[in-house]
């Protein structure tokens, strides 16, 4: 098997490189302020355009980038180096937007996809979270459409966006739906505040009586869940690629940190617990990028549906909680300095800490992991592409 990066995987990594380097210059922009202004973003959407690194995740006949899912995860992890989840400005758009009609892509996914538009994706309830099976929120048909009503909560983007993909159930049948933001009945009701800071919000919204027409559904009735999945499997292969870039980020920068650091009359790279700190955050960044590789590869190939889902799952797993360790042990290797919201480590110690949360909890990763191993066995899980199970 050959590892060697192609020259066109190069350039990308190169281009995307580059591109975090432009975003990075606003990072203490975004933490002071709690965001950026419209000025801002305008100047980086520029920027995300001219790199050619808009809508990685969509073909290049829908004026997407066209990227495989390997190609993806390489520029995502160079887009995980930023803080303030500056990552998110570069958009791409749900997964779930491929089963929009002629119509629907014309009238939203084009336009995200041009950067015009923008979409957030809204599935956890108050009581629907890790169970999907608590949802609560309601499409009932009503003459040639729906009556949407409920509320959504952590909408990541909530705050930017302008339309939704809203997770309901139809007499049961759980269907997603494209809901504008500016329909009567929809309604921001809290933005939260949260640990770390990010460049967008995560608001809780309410749906009263939203009047929506047949053609706001989003694929078949009782589909909702099998986009919803797919979306989530492609997530956390990402957030898996981003969480080994912020590590890497973090432990070059307590390196060089600990180089120049001087106590006792030597740099404190010289004694050996500094030494172990970064030898292990090396060994957790090191494994884990070549798992996130391995398995963004697997679905290129075709990997089948089922297993690749709980292989997602065991990146994210292993990536996130391995970034928590390297970036935990970056901001003590800074000492008090590691502590200052100045410093980038600091601000990627409470950042990362949500990456063991949204998109299926730990906790739930495992479960993913151990139900596919009961219900098909250890083998497919364990199993390398075209060896044997």
């Amino acid at each position: 098997m050959d590892f060697t990066f192609t020259d066109r995987q190069l350039e990308l990594k190169d281009r995307a490189a580059s591109l975090a380097r432009v975003i990075m210059a606003h990072e203490q922009e975004c933490e002071d302020n709690n965001g950026l202004p419209a000025e801002t973003h305008a100047k980086l959407r520029q920027a995300i355009l001219d790199h050619e690194l808009h809508a990685i995740n969509m073909p290049t006949e829908w004026g997407g980038a066209g990227l495989s899912i390997l190609e993806q995860a390489i520029v995502q992890e160079e887009l995980g180096k930023l803080t303030g989840a500056l990552w998110d400005v570069v958009w791409r758009p749900a997964n779930a937007l491929r089963a929009c009609t002629p119509s629907q892509r014309e009238r939203y996914l084009e336009p995200e996809i041009r950067g015009e538009r923008r979409d957030a994706v809204a599935v956890t309830e108050a009581e629907a979270g890790s169970d999907p099976q608590a949802l609560r929120t309601t499409a009932v048909r009503d003459g040639d459409g729906y009556v949407l009503n409920g509320e959504k909560w952590f909408v990541t983007v909530g705050d930017a966006a302008d339309f939704l993909i809203v997770l309901a159930t139809v007499d049961g049948a759980p269907t997603t739906f494209l809901v504008d933001t500016d329909l009567p009945g929809v309604e921001i009701i809290r933005v939260p505040r949260y640990t770390h800071t990010f460049v967008y919000e995560h608001p809780e919204f309410r749906f009263t009586d939203v009047r929506l027409p047949e053609d706001a559904r989003l694929g078949d009735v009782g589909q909702g869940y099998d986009l919803i999945r797919d979306w989530f499997v492609e997530e956390r292969l990402m957030i898996a690629a981003r969480t080994v870039g912020a590590a890497a980020r973090a432990t070059e920068l307590a390196a060089d940190w600990a180089n120049s650091r001087q106590q006792f009359g030597e740099p404190i790279s010289h004694y050996q617990l500094i030494q172990s700190m970064l030898a292990d955050n090396v060994v957790d960044i090191v494994t884990n990028r070549a798992l996130v590789y391995q398995l963004a590869w697997e679905s290129d190939q075709g990997a089948d549906r089922k297993t690749l889902h709980a292989k997602a799952a065991v990146a994210k797993l292993s990536a996130s909680e391995a970034a928590g360790r390297a970036v935990d042990r970056a901001v003590q290797i800074f000492g008090g300095r590691g502590y200052m919201r100045d410093n980038p480590v600091e601000r990627l110690y409470r950042e990362l800490r949500v990456d063991r949360i949204w998109e299926g909890t730990s906790e739930i990763q495992r479960l993913i992991i151990g139900n596919e191993i009961v219900k098909r066995g250890v083998a497919g899980v364990l199993a390398h592409p075209g060896s044997a199970a």
